[in-house]
């Protein structure tokens, strides 16, 4: 039987590939009739977390508010894919205490400089002078994770081989 109650959330840094894979990921999976929700870390603080920074408690915060509607959605036999940066170990702990097994974690690995190549917004090149506080991977840490469900390394896999990994991990487990 196929479990659709799941939360797929897909981290890394800023340009890695994160919203990228989401989506393609999100139309894939709903081609097979399966309900999905996205959530996508940009969006949402857009919107729902416009009133949180980049602090530490603040990025917390960001994590635990987008893991609870995450857990809503699954609980509701939703699929949900979250794309955020959740860039410390503590912050994935959050997610993983909120979410328990309902959590697939899956690390967008991609190096700083391929991330910075990639970089369309300018974000890395406002960090590297201080117009951006708390950018993640200049003036912020990123912790690389200890146990990610699955990683994906973007610079190496085209968008396809990505989705393509995604889907064989989730056929293996039963879950799309």
């Amino acid at each position: 039987m196929i479990d659709k109650s799941k939360v797929i959330w897909l981290y890394g840094l800023s340009g890695a590939g994160k919203t990228t894979i989401a989506t393609a990921l999100k139309i894939d999976l709903e081609k097979l009739g399966i309900k999905v929700v996205m959530l996508d870390g940009d969006l949402l603080r857009a919107g729902l977390n416009k009133d949180l920074g980049f602090t530490a408690n603040d990025r917390e915060e960001n994590i635990r508010r987008v893991a609870e509607i995450a857990k809503l959605l699954a609980e509701n036999a939703i699929l949900c894919i979250c794309s955020l940066i959740t860039p410390l170990e503590t912050h994935r702990t959050i997610a993983q205490d909120i979410l328990g097994d309902l959590l697939i974690q899956v690390f967008v690995d991609c190096p700083l400089a391929e991330c910075e190549k990639r970089d369309v917004k300018g974000l890395y090149a406002r960090a590297r002078t201080n117009e951006i506080k708390n950018f993640t991977g200049i003036t912020a840490p990123f912790e690389p994770p200890k146990n990610p469900d699955l990683t994906v390394d973007t610079q190496r896999l085209t968008e396809k081989e990505t989705i393509d990994s995604i889907r064989l991990f989730l056929k293996k487990h039963n879950i799309a």
